[in-house]
């Protein structure tokens, strides 16, 4: 996507403006990465902006091969973190990488010579509340939800968009498939005495969600049983948190407050205890031990291999050079 394409009104490209709309709507997570600033030589210009979805993928336009494959990373590591990032790339006599804080620079001995700093956005989905039901406190649950920064899905067989005002999406039936690949994902049965153990049995259908149901302790009790009647293994059934909410409520909203309070309150604790790890694909990443810059193992051209290890490298020109004295290389890499 060239520097010539059809801008919004931010300096976005209509395409990424699109990607990152598409990529919001759909739960999954991306990375906004903005050249802001260069010293030439180089082929970026302040204002270059790509998209970095979640497989790793760059669209749009950051800077030739010196520095998209390291922006890659750095953008699959925020969206990981959440935390965005400056990435830093200068041109030196010694390849180099350093960390501090939110910063990374890059110290390369590239041919190239050119500067470039990198700003790393990521644009990480917001967590789906989905409630199932058509009680007022279903209907709060979605509004309170969308308030509190959830995406919002209302859930009754036969509902339509008219039913769940301000809801993101509206499902018509118990079938959640379409959920299936949300991570973030949390379900209140909120359906108030009504085809309870059909709506929890669909809700535990999502292996990644969390859920709760809406109802005294003795309906809960019920419930369950007739869960376990119907077959669905007690390790299921024990997935679910019920009675939701530990105070007992009054009017409906007041049950949904409730029920929405303790929902926050556990997705925070569960980040908290849950730190993410770096994601698997940066397995694909490798750091050119001649010039400092990161390579795209899964495609790399340029191998050796010395002392039973393999290592990648950006061009033949630096494949050539550590072959021809690779204990050099190996001993500035390990400094």
């Amino acid at each position: 996507m060239g520097r010539a394409a059809q801008q919004g009104g931010d300096g976005i490209d209509d395409g990424l403006l699109t990607l990152l709309a598409d990529s919001a709507a759909s739960g999954r997570p991306c990375a906004l990465a903005t050249v802001v600033r260069t010293e030439s030589p180089t082929s970026a210009h302040p204002g270059d902006k790509a998209v970095i979805t979640a497989d790793g993928a760059l669209h749009g336009w950051i800077g030739g091969s010196c520095s998209e494959a390291l922006i890659r990373r750095e953008a699959l590591v925020a969206m990981s973190d959440g935390m965005p990032r400056l990435v830093r790339i200068r041109p030196d006599v010694e390849a180099l990488e350093t960390r501090n804080g939110g910063e990374l620079t890059v110290a390369t001995t590239c041919p190239s010579g050119g500067t470039l700093d990198i700003f790393i956005d990521p644009r990480l989905p917001r967590p789906l509340l989905v409630v199932i039901g058509q009680s007022p406190a279903a209907r709060t649950l979605v509004e309170l939800g969308r308030v509190v920064g959830f995406r919002t899905c209302g859930v009754h067989p036969g509902a339509h968009a008219v039913d769940f005002p301000g809801a993101d999406r509206v499902l018509e039936t118990l079938d959640l498939g379409s959920l299936a690949e949300e991570k973030d994902c949390w379900v209140v049965v909120a359906t108030m005495g009504h085809y309870d153990d059909d709506a929890l049995q669909a809700a535990l259908t999502l292996a990644a969600a969390d859920v709760a149901l809406v109802a005294s302790v003795r309906r809960s009790a019920a419930v369950l049983d007739t869960l376990r009647q119907r077959g669905v293994p007690e390790a299921q059934v024990a997935r679910v948190r019920a009675p939701a909410g530990e105070r007992r409520a009054g009017a409906q909203e007041e049950i949904a407050l409730h029920a929405l309070a303790e929902v926050v309150a556990l997705r925070h604790e569960r980040i908290t205890a849950n730190p993410v790890a770096a994601p698997a694909a940066l397995a694909g990443f490798a750091v050119d031990p001649v010039c400092g810059m990161t390579v795209d193992t899964t495609d790399a051209a340029n191998t050796a291999t010395h002392a039973g290890q393999t290592y990648f490298f950006c061009c033949s020109g630096c494949a050539d050079q550590f072959v021809a004295d690779p204990a050099r290389f190996l001993r500035a890499a390990a400094g």
